[in-house]
Order: structure tokens, then sequence, then C-alpha cells
């Protein structure tokens, strides 16, 4: 049951115990090493969309590149370097976000369960964990050329205060948005060493596909939210949700299918925006708020939006690439 009995009080406990909101099957339950997994699910190794959706835009935005530059397949090195850098970064930015929030999450059902509330991480050793996480992602990150790294750099202000905003405004998806949408920015900028029109409106299309997904997941929190008084789009939509959704997946799905126009994108691209117009619909028309596992699913889903994409990108760069050839 959802509501006020869903409220818990602020016990910890030591022994291990997977989180709550974790897939059941997840290989870090079952195969990692005891020891590990604490740090593991603080680092939502345990629950990876997170790090698909950082990751997603980075790849679209290599695609894009790609496509413009007249290249048959995105730069495969700044691929692999972005797939590690996701999820370094997320776990970093999870840890960081489970620190702030550690007071906050001890009093709620579906959260009491992560590592720090729950006892089996101290929030010393979170810091400790988020620092060494942060020194592998600048390892990353100094691999690409100086406009990126600086780029990288400046996404950091964002992350610092995301955390914080739930407590201010009931918009905190909008920041959410601002900063795991940044990786529409770094690909362009990894490939040209510069930004340019495609990028910009890619990452304001990201940015508004954020805080579309981000709102139904937050739908799984409401009652809680509302009883410790935070914000969210969830509350401040409630029963408009799937209009909100679909003002905000249309408007997204616009940003996307022109910046992949302005790039070059053409039949493939297209067909694959065709496709990805339908999932987002799908979404919006099947979504029931009030059931968290329906939340999730639709959330989760997002993922394979962005592969459909992606592969639309890709496909469409080969091709013409291949005619030009």
């Amino acid at each position: 049951m959802r509501g006020p009995a869903r409220l818990a009080g602020s016990e910890r406990v030591t022994k291990d115990i997977p989180v709550s909101d974790a897939a059941p099957g997840n290989w870090v339950d079952h195969w990692a090493p005891e020891a590990t997994r604490p740090f593991l699910r603080l680092a939502r190794a345990d629950r990876p969309i997170g790090t698909w959706l950082l990751l997603i835009p980075c790849w679209w935005s290599s695609a894009l590149a790609a496509l413009a530059d007249g290249k048959l397949v995105p730069n495969l090195w700044h691929m692999l370097l972005f797939a590690v850098g996701a999820f370094v970064m997320r776990a970093a930015g999870c840890t960081y976000n489970d620190f702030v929030d550690r007071d906050y999450d001890a009093k709620v059902e579906r959260t009491r369960s992560r590592p720090i509330p729950s006892g089996q991480v101290s929030p010393r050793g979170a810091i400790a964990f988020m620092i060494g996480l942060a020194l592998v992602g600048l390892l990353v990150l100094v691999q690409f050329n100086d406009f990126t790294i600086m780029l990288g750099i400046a996404s950091l202000l964002i992350v610092a205060i995301y955390p914080f905003m739930k407590r201010f405004t009931y918009f905190p998806q909008a920041v959410l948005g601002l900063a795991f949408s940044w990786g529409a920015l770094m690909g362009w900028a990894a490939h040209f060493g510069e930004l340019d029109w495609p990028p910009i409106v890619l990452y304001v299309a990201t940015v508004i596909w954020t805080i579309g997904y981000d709102t139904i997941y937050a739908h799984q929190d409401k009652e809680d939210d509302a009883l410790l008084g935070l914000k969210s789009t969830a509350l401040k939509f409630g029963a408009s949700t799937p209009h909100w959704l679909a003002v905000f997946y249309g408007l997204a799905w616009a940003g996307i299918f022109a910046a992949g126009y302005m790039a070059g994108g053409r039949v493939l691209f297209g067909t694959a925006m065709a496709l990805a117009a339908l999932q987002l619909a799908w979404q919006v028309s099947t979504l029931e708020m009030d059931e968290p596992e329906n939340c999730l699913k639709r959330f989760r889903s997002n993922r394979n939006l962005g592969l459909i994409v992606l592969v639309g990108l890709v496909a469409d760069a080969a091709l013409q690439s291949a005619i030009a050839a």
C-alpha cells in the first residue's frame, strides 16, 4: 500500500539486503561477492537504466557528428569512453545524491533499503567511494580534446545542485534534465572540438525528454514526497500528467528530429523517428500513475526509445557514406 503507511522509521540495519526497486534476479544480488554488494548498489549497478539514460545522449551526439561529417560509423573509441564515463559518473552522482538525501531516504519504504540509510555503507565510506569514482571519470574525460574537457567540467555545477532542488521547486526534473542531457553536447564536441546548432537543439530536446520520463518515475514516490514536504513534477501535474507528458514528449520528439535532420538525417533516421513516436505514444497512453510497477516499466522503456533513435542515426550515416563512396 502506498501513502502514509509506507513511511518507515530511521532504524538502521547492517545485514546484506537488496534494494527494493532493483530488478529481481539482477547480477549484483546473485553473483557479486557479498562484501562488494553495498557499494555496487550505491553505484546503481543493480539498476543500469540510469547509466543507459545518461549514456544515450552521448551516443546520439557522437552519431549525429558522424552523420554530419559523412563518416561510416561514429568514433568507436569515443563511444567506449562515453560508456565507461557514463557508468562511473552516474555511480558517483547517485552516491552523492544518496549522501545528501540519506535522512529522507530512511523515511521512505522504497528508498530505506539503500546502502546509506540501511547502514550498509557509512556516510564517510560513501564519500570516499564517490571520490574514487570521480577520479576514474576524470581519467576518462582527459582522453578528449581540450574543449570537451572544459565542457565536461562545466556540467559539475548542475550535478552538485540537483539533489537539493526538490526541496525548493516543483521542477527538479528540469535540473536533472540539464545534467543528464549534457552528453548531447559532448559527443559532437569530442568529434569536432566545438559546438554547432545540431547538438544544441539535441540538448534542449533531450532535457525536455528527461523531464517527461522522470515525471513518470516520480509518480512512484509522490505520496511520500508530499508527506515529507518534497516537490516534483508528479505532484505539480497530478492527474494532468498524461497531457503534460504528451506535450513534453511531442516537443522532445520534434527537437530530436530537427537535430538529426540538420545533421543530414533522412530516410532511415526518419523511419526510426516514426517508431520512436509510437514508443512515446505507448508510454503516455498506457500509463497508470498510481501503479508503481506500471510507472517503472514505462520509465525503463526509454532505453529502448534511445536505442531506436541511435540505430536510425547510425544506419542513415552508414547508408549515406556508402552511397557517397
